[in-house]
């Protein structure tokens, strides 16, 4: 058994937005073949963000040899849920996911409501024979009575129906160890995030050492600020114990894909995602398409 290596395509926004014809053919030439979208424009476009028909989208896809496995939907709302399933039924995608329900939390009831929220979409995907996951950042991290937000919501929803993409990077930055989170929720784990984190980073790993109050209700806004862009560096490149956090997710019973994701880059996005790939082939238990 090997974890397939793929990227999220918020790599590559901004190429995407200029040309995504030529972004969606460098990325197959770059070596990646299983993609993770992000629509943050899900409320007039129910695919990957790109405008295209599900059949436009599916034709491109099929000529590079792509294959999308995953996709973020923002904002989430219940209301459009049908149209995005629809659309990633055609495109030939089983996963759709939520990546940014907590800004702010409020208070223990509003998480409550969350994963109320996220029970009946879990219950429309499977009905389809699809899977809903959500992806964490760090700030689900903080704690109510002595529980985190994370441990919270994973007790208030069907195990069966919410299942996840851990975002090892973030995480870490929220003051946890993916590996002991992986081992513990490896029934629901079925993508993994990856990222990377500089040897000589202008932050301390931890962002609430010092760069967060804990106790704080952190908005989109705080988190925007206060999340350095040198914070990240090309993955297989930085600090981060990958090929532990590897090990951990080949015992997890549903887990195929690792996703390579750049949020910021001193390199133009393009050679980004190459250096990631080329470094991230020393690691063993991957298999690169």
């Amino acid at each position: 058994m090997a974890l397939n290596v793929g990227l999220q395509l918020y790599s590559v926004r901004e190429s995407l937005q200029q040309d995504p014809d030529g972004t969606l053919e460098a990325v197959a030439k770059t070596g990646y073949k299983y993609l993770e979208a992000a629509n943050h424009n899900a409320t007039d476009d129910p695919g990957v963000g790109l405008g295209l028909s599900a059949q436009e989208m599916k034709r491109r896809l099929d000529d590079l040899g792509l294959t999308i496995v995953g996709c973020h939907v923002h904002p989430w709302q219940s209301e459009s849920l049908k149209s995005v399933l629809d659309y990633h039924q055609e495109v030939g995608n089983s996963r759709i996911g939520c990546s940014m329900a907590f800004f702010p939390y409020g208070d223990l009831d509003s998480v409550r409501r969350t994963a109320d929220a996220f029970n009946q979409a879990g219950e429309l995907c499977k009905s389809r024979g699809m899977q809903f996951y959500y992806h964490n950042h760090f700030q689900e991290f903080q704690f109510f009575g002595g529980k985190s937000v994370y441990d919270i919501l994973m007790e208030d929803t069907d195990p069966e129906l919410v299942l996840l993409e851990m975002d090892t990077y973030w995480m870490f930055r929220g003051g946890q160890d993916p590996r002991a989170l992986m081992e513990q929720y490896q029934d629901r784990l079925i993508l993994l995030h990856q990222k990377d984190f500089p040897k000589d980073a202008a932050q301390p790993l931890v962002m609430y050492d010092g760069l967060v109050d804990i106790e704080q209700n952190i908005t989109m806004d705080t988190f925007i600020t206060t999340v350095n862009p040198q914070g990240f560096t090309e993955i297989g490149t930085g600090i981060l114990p990958i090929q532990d956090i590897i090990n951990t997710g080949l015992q997890a019973p549903k887990l195929d894909y690792i996703i390579l994701e750049q949020d910021h880059s001193t390199l133009g996005e393009l050679e980004s995602i190459k250096v990631s790939m080329d470094a991230f082939r020393k690691f063993s238990g991957i298999a690169m398409g």
